[in-house]
């Protein structure tokens, strides 16, 4: 009984971790992607699409090549686990409405 436990525990710590890792846009494969809350295989399909073309510089890169990916949508993916080049989405302090943004890179 105790060796189930411990094998449960191990695997439900992984699927934790697995849930809370991030997704680096230029990286992950498709389910990968999906693992993001709100991409399903649509956005997936239309962010590898653009990735095949050439690797994102950014968000605001992500935000012009991806249709369907304006601010919102990029925070969402972002609190969600999303990078881009190991940086997060942040929308920057008094942007215009040209949709300026910032992305921080973690360290």
């Amino acid at each position: 009984m105790q060796m189930i436990r411990k094998i449960l525990s191990v695997v439900l710590s992984l699927a934790a971790a697995t849930c809370l890792a991030a997704a680096d846009i230029n990286k992950a494969s498709q389910a990968e992607l999906e693992s993001v809350k709100g991409i399903g295989p649509a956005m997936s399909g239309k962010i590898l699409d653009e990735r095949k073309k050439a690797p994102f510089k950014d968000w605001a890169d992500v935000m012009e090549r991806v249709k369907g990916v304006k601010q919102a949508t990029a925070a969402k993916f972002s609190t969600g686990g999303l990078t881009v080049n190991g940086g997060t989405f942040e929308r920057a302090v008094g942007a215009d409405k040209a949709g300026e943004v910032k992305s921080t890179k973690k360290k």
